[in-house]
């Protein structure tokens, strides 16, 4: 069946929840992990549109910026790699900066071999789900390699469980 499983996280409760899902799956499966993070892109017009006290981000702020999301980042990463440890998977971390996450999840699911991603689902419904778009909406359309959508809280199994 599956071997090789991607796990996009980004540290939010629900990604968190989503990974220690795929974890046991991975588990039963005999299949290894890949924990991806797509990274924010920090771009000069994202500083530059920043006003704190009427003054313009200077640099020594962005880098702070930087560092916080770098931080972010690695412990999304982190919180993976523990729990796939802990459960005896192996596991590798990427992180790379795409255009849009999709796009980044895509490429590295190619990239490192998955066979499956395995990913959340937010459950927005409705206009919100028109206007926000869902990353997990374009991953499924565009991706060969098939999705494992997780809906986190649609049961009472699914909270108990993550």
């Amino acid at each position: 069946m599956f071997k090789h499983l991607l796990v996009p996280t980004d540290g939010t409760e629900l990604s968190r929840s989503t990974s220690r899902a795929a974890v046991r799956f991975a588990q039963a499966l005999g299949a290894k992990i890949t924990a991806y993070h797509a990274r924010p892109q920090l771009s000069s017009s994202t500083f530059s549109a920043a006003v704190f006290d009427g003054d313009v981000v200077d640099e020594k702020t962005r880098g702070q910026f930087e560092k916080a999301a770098e931080i972010g980042v690695q412990r999304s990463l982190d919180f993976v790699q523990t729990l796939c440890n802990e459960a005896g998977i192996e596991c590798n971390a990427i992180s790379t900066t795409p255009d849009r996450p999709h796009e980044g999840i895509i490429a590295a699911a190619s990239q490192c071999g998955a066979d499956l991603i395995f990913m959340a689902s937010h459950g927005r419904k409705g206009f919100q789900s028109i206007m926000i778009g869902s990353e997990t909406q374009h991953v499924l359309t565009q991706s060969s390699i098939p999705v494992l959508v997780f809906r986190w809280g649609d049961t009472e199994q699914d909270s108990a469980q993550a």
